[in-house]
């Protein structure tokens, strides 16, 4: 198994994120442990397209998707489905943390916009594009945790991040056959692009 450094990770980077409402009906199988959080009937998701880069401990792409859950008045999520580019990081999220990460191909572009890909084996994930605005020139703070299962018991992590928040509008097409079907044919209600972020993940 690859080594990976022990927690907290201390990460870099560009974040690309959406929000969703989505039927509890139509979630994908959240952990036992855990609850979604629910307004009318409705989930909240959040999607991501990650770069990390340095000056972070570790350098890799993911996308994962996120299920807000409750937990008293902090926010926490439960991620359902996430894929890295990092052997490394794979083993260290699974170990450490308890996050369900798989490895897929994961393509980023930057120019005009950013625009990003996801693809495991012969089957495609998920394509995005995303074309922020302009926003405040300074990192806000945010603090949250995750909120996973390991061996039927709860584990909650904590995240600690500060980065440079822009609106941002975003088309996503995914694959409606595919692990994030459960969000094909809808749109997100609002996207954004947290800029130079620098997260601490973990106690």
């Amino acid at each position: 198994m690859p080594e990976y450094p022990p927690q907290p990770w201390n990460l870099a980077g560009n974040a690309y994120l959406s929000v969703w409402s989505v039927p509890r009906s139509g979630l994908p199988r959240v952990p036992a442990t855990v609850r979604p959080l629910t307004i009318g009937g409705n989930a909240v998701v959040f999607t991501a397209w990650i770069d990390y880069q340095p000056p972070g401990q570790l350098a890799y792409h993911e996308l994962l998707s996120t299920v807000a859950v409750r937990n008293g008045p902090r926010a926490t999520g439960s991620i359902t489905e996430i894929w890295v580019d990092s052997e490394i990081s794979l083993a260290g999220g699974r170990e450490l943390w308890a996050i369900p990460k798989d490895l897929a191909t994961l393509e980023f572009a930057y120019g005009r916009g950013f625009t990003a890909s996801a693809s495991a084996g012969d089957d495609w994930i998920a394509t995005a594009a995303f074309s922020p605005r302009p926003g405040p020139p300074v990192r806000l703070p945010a603090n949250f945790a995750i909120a996973q299962s390991a061996d039927g018991r709860p584990l909650v992590s904590d995240v600690r991040s500060k980065g440079k928040p822009h609106a941002a509008a975003a088309s996503w097409n995914i694959n409606p056959g595919g692990p994030l079907g459960y969000l094909a044919g809808r749109r997100p209600l609002l996207s954004a692009h947290l800029g130079d972020f620098r997260i601490r993940f973990g106690a």
